[in-house]
């Protein structure tokens, strides 16, 4: 039989390549918080994800009280930030908010790499048969 690594892995490495371009995105407007008129961006991880991933088939309810059976996605699409104080040349990168932004991924980045890492835990778990 043989393995799919799509299967076992699920979006992971997916959410995990999109959380390293919004690093790099987020670098590139701390990198020119000082160039007039340069724009922050930010990416909107939903509509990315979902066009690179499947729909997942959903399931019947049999019940109104059931749980959904939709689970939200981590998507990305490159947007202008809208900035609380534009500067006078016209550029909106607001450090801080930027810095706060970067951390709030770096920490989401690491959480993705221990779900992978907990992936293959588990597959290496089943091929060799111990815990």
């Amino acid at each position: 039989m043989a393995i799919s690594f799509d299967a076992a892995l699920g979006k992971a490495p997916q959410i995990l390549a999109l959380r390293e371009k919004r690093s790099e995105v987020l670098a590139a407007n701390m990198a020119n918080a000082d160039t007039p008129n340069f724009k922050a961006r930010d990416l909107d991880f939903s509509r990315v994800l979902k066009a690179t991933t499947p729909e997942p088939t959903l399931l019947a309810h049999t019940n109104a009280a059931h749980f959904a059976t939709e689970q939200p996605f981590l998507g990305a699409q490159l947007k202008y930030r809208n900035p609380n104080q534009v500067s006078l040349d016209g550029n909106t990168v607001e450090e801080h908010i930027e810095q706060a932004k970067y951390a709030e991924n770096a920490l989401q980045y690491q959480t993705s790499l221990q779900w992978i890492s907990g992936d293959f835990k588990g597959l290496t778990s089943a091929f060799t048969g111990q815990v």
